[in-house]
């Protein structure tokens, strides 16, 4: 059973979750099978933890993990509705939080020299 946020509780829609990674998903340019890889993927990390009760948004967290890793667009697409961004600061927010996690650690780059064929 998945609760909601309102505390509804409603069965596990497996379906559901495939056509909210689509969505989100929709034209991009992913590898055949790569979404419903994620569903599985996702379906199954929900079986280990075990409960027969699970808080929809530690699903909405799985399904934003995944897609962070699989389409950093398809990702900023499923946050904006899951995370119900009220105005474009806070997407702007969302995606300096993404680039930044893709930034490589500058302090380990200062000690390295750059070699050219001029010199």
């Amino acid at each position: 059973m998945v609760i909601k946020r309102d505390q509804r509780r409603e069965p596990f829609d497996r379906q559901k979750l495939s056509v909210g990674l689509r969505k989100a998903c929709e034209k991009r340019p992913l590898p055949a099978g790569e979404i419903e890889k994620a569903v599985e993927e996702i379906e199954q990390e929900l079986y280990h933890f075990g409960k027969q009760e699970i808080q929809s948004n530690v699903i909405g967290e799985l399904v934003m993990n995944r897609l962070r890793g699989m389409d950093k667009i398809a990702y900023i697409r499923f946050a904006s509705v899951y995370r119900s961004f009220g105005d474009v600061e806070t997407m702007f927010d969302e995606i300096q939080k993404l680039l930044n996690r893709e930034k490589p650690d500058a302090s380990k780059h200062t000690n390295h020299r750059s070699f050219s064929n001029d010199d």
